[in-house]
């Protein structure tokens, strides 16, 4: 059964699909937008919620989460991520497929969008693996998998190490009309680092990872994409040569969006010290050089997209020695008070830009439902405040896991409402 309509009264609606940044209402029904103006009037029956003061945006789509399921629900299940996903303001969210086992077949595909429908939180989109057990020999069955409802293909967590596989994911891609999401790390330059190769890994005797490590994959996946004609997606871009070089690609014309995540645009290796092994990600923090690369490249949308890499790891698994401890972070639920802090009070973006790289691009990117409120687009809405402050207390979030370098940290910017088909499945102080 549909809900009931809703009826977002007086909000600063920003929908860059549509060119609109003005106070409007906005009116919801059997799961789609059925109007926007001003002073609609709400037909019987309709639940009206006051949003003046707040943004009101197409739903937030977060391109890049690890849920962990199956193989690793002691960190993070489909239902904990959606819900986390949900209280950071995304209304979808998609799912990277480096499981135990993976995501690399129709039938886990389907195991992953079937449980996602059952949640009922944030949407949960699957995306398949290049290659079969992740392991680079073999290409998936890209097409049985897109049919089972993945909507791009990776082996995020590890990089396409042989060029000539990831020229025919490019290839077969195209067949589909999905991206191929590119993890660049050359592991030959990777390897054994647990931290960006600098003055910090030197002071605290770390083995390091240079820029390079990421530069040299960039370069070749540029390439392969424009030999191909295939659509590339670069993840978590992190230096200021690879986010120069995406530049150049565009500027040629080689079909690639690109995406930053806010802890990389907003630390540095400094977060390290100490031996942090909550500022521990792969790729790395690096440089301040690097940090504020990142921040142009998403005002001048070099990266389209801004993306969490929400990667959630139990307590235990972060105790141990830095170089022991896995790589990532928790990002869900820090992602709209980081950007918000760090770009938007900062005056590198202003909020449309921020609503376009969070909802609109990535929509675009991979070809998903939503990035817009037109009238007939599903009634996905992330209604924000722009002006609470809060500070981030781990033992809050709705994710399993707590692996956060922010904790304590105060920040401005929260969701207030998460819609998704025409239904509240978040509520925050609003």
């Amino acid at each position: 059964m549909n809900p009931r309509p809703i009826l977002l009264r007086g909000g600063r609606v920003i929908d860059p699909s549509q060119g609109i940044d003005d106070v409007r209402d906005v009116l919801l029904a059997e799961g789609a937008v059925v109007g926007i103006g001003r002073e609609i009037a709400p037909p019987e029956g309709t639940e009206v919620l006051d949003v003046s003061g707040f943004v009101v945006a197409p739903g937030f789509i977060d391109l890049h989460v690890h849920l962990r399921e199956p193989g690793g629900e002691h960190k993070e299940t489909i239902a904990t991520g959606a819900r986390a996903a949900a209280a950071g303001g995304f209304t979808a969210v998609c799912a990277m497929p480096n499981t135990d086992p993976p995501i690399d077949d129709p039938a886990s595909v389907g195991f992953v969008a079937a449980e996602g429908a059952r949640v009922g939180a944030a949407r949960v989109y699957p995306v398949g693996a290049v290659s079969v057990g992740l392991e680079g020999k073999r290409l998936t069955e890209i097409g049985e998998m897109v049919d089972a409802g993945a909507v791009a293909i990776t082996d995020d967590g590890r990089p396409v190490w042989d060029a000539g596989l990831m020229r025919l994911a490019l290839e077969y891609a195209q067949t589909f009309d999905i991206p191929v999401a590119s993890h660049c790390e050359e592991l030959a330059l990777s390897r054994g680092g647990s931290m960006n190769e600098g003055i910090v890994s030197a002071r605290l005797g770390l083995v390091g990872i240079p820029n390079a490590a990421e530069d040299v994959m960039i370069a070749r996946d540029l390439m392969l994409a424009e030999l191909t004609g295939g659509r590339l997606h670069v993840q978590h871009v992190s230096t200021r040569r690879g986010v120069e070089m995406i530049r150049a690609a565009k500027e040629r014309g080689i079909a690639v969006t690109a995406e930053a995540t806010p802890h990389h645009f907003t630390l540095t290796d400094e977060a390290v010290d100490q031996y942090r092994t909550d500022a521990k990600m792969n790729p790395p923090l690096r440089s301040a050089e690097d940090r504020d690369a990142v921040r142009q490249g998403v005002a001048d949308g070099t990266l389209d997209v801004i993306a969490t890499d929400h990667a959630p790891h139990h307590y235990d698994e972060k105790e141990q020695a830095f170089d022991e401890a896995p790589f990532g972070i928790v990002g869900l639920e820090t992602a709209i008070g980081l950007t918000v802090t760090q770009l938007v009070e900062t005056g590198v973006i202003d909020l449309r830009r921020m609503v376009e790289r969070m909802s609109c691009a990535p929509a675009r990117a991979f070809n998903l439902p939503g990035g817009t409120l037109r009238v007939g687009a599903p009634a996905d809405v992330t209604v924000f405040d722009p002006a609470e402050e809060w500070v981030v207390d781990p033992n809050r979030f709705l994710s399993k896991s707590r692996n956060t370098p922010f904790a304590g940290w105060k920040l401005r910017g929260r969701a207030v409402y998460t819609i998704v088909g025409g239904r509240i499945i978040w509520k925050g102080r609003g």
